[in-house]
């Protein structure tokens, strides 16, 4: 017999295959999370993949802030095409516009933690027992205490200290009325391991991964773009610089780094010189020392 050894890509490609055609198997109306970032790009690829040549068995949901790059937005509508999708989103306008949440004020206010009432109200009105998420357990702290199989009480709600036991690649997706689990295929990818995937299938991505010039100001350290959403305030000089971003969320919040990188080897070269973690531009995550953990127990993705 051949022996066929598997890199190390291959391994986490196929665990991530298994554990979306588990969900598919386990429960009966999933959705996929989709921010329009690098790794639910690479989630969405990957269930494509798993369920070839039939139409993956979940929409892909996505929580619009209304605070969202352009090119993020033109994206994910030629990408959901590209895969032959379907799309839900929620707006996290409509919760604004019924009183469901309170929008933040002043000059360091951002929607980003208001997502969590509108990811629970579109998981509950799409009657979605699993999500699967994008979150992998290099990023943060708190995204390290996941399972794979993350179970949310009926109030969409997170408890870190009282998750199951995943032995020998078992899932237990056994809920309650209400209740819903998150998955999270990617847990064992790291940063490096999504740009080498990207690479070797050719993915497409959102253009602002990439070296271009764009007006920025430095606030709290964080180099932010100029946008409709968000100005610089008088004692903060507005330039021009060479950015890009290493991770893509609400432009109110997501901060970019200098580059040159202007291709998946010179992205590639840099993420593994790189002495900052990919959410070190997140100002959101600067708020406290547990504010991801916080968010994720609320219901944040």
């Amino acid at each position: 017999m051949p022996n066929y050894q598997l890199d190390q890509l291959d391994q986490l490609e196929a665990e991530a295959i298994f554990i979306l055609r588990e969900t598919a198997a386990q429960f009966e109306n999933p959705a996929l999370l989709f921010s329009g970032g690098k790794d639910s790009i690479v989630m969405a690829w990957l269930a494509r993949k798993a369920f070839w040549p039939a139409k993956m068995p979940f929409p892909l949901v996505h929580i619009d802030t209304g605070h969202n790059f352009e090119e993020t937005m033109t994206y994910r509508d030629e990408f959901v095409e590209l895969i032959r999708a379907s799309l839900v989103v929620g707006l996290v306008q409509d919760s604004i516009d019924s009183g469901r949440v309170i929008e933040e004020k002043g000059p360091n206010a951002s929607r980003n933690k208001l997502q969590t009432v509108t990811l629970l109200d579109t998981i509950e009105k799409g009657q979605y027992d699993a999500c699967l998420g994008g979150g992998r357990r290099d990023e943060e702290k708190a995204r390290a205490k996941e399972r794979f199989f993350s179970h949310r009480d009926d109030f969409g709600q997170w408890d870190p200290k009282n998750q199951r036991p995943e032995l020998w690649n078992l899932f237990n997706g056994r809920k309650n009325p209400g209740e819903h689990f998150r998955v999270f295929p990617l847990s064992n990818f790291t940063e490096m391991d999504i740009w080498m995937y990207i690479q070797r299938e050719n993915i497409p991505l959102p253009s602002i991964y990439f070296s271009h010039e764009r007006e920025v100001f430095e606030r709290n350290g964080s180099i932010l773009a100029v946008t409709k959403f968000l100005k610089a305030q008088d004692h903060e000089p507005v330039t021009r610089k060479i950015v890009r971003f290493r991770t893509i969320g609400d432009a109110t919040c997501t901060g970019a780094v200098e580059s040159t990188a202007s291709n998946l080897d010179e992205v590639i070269a840099e993420v593994a010189a790189a002495r900052q973690t990919e959410r070190g531009t997140r100002s959101d995550d600067k708020r406290s020392e547990t504010s991801m953990e916080d968010r994720k127990k609320e219901g944040y993705f």
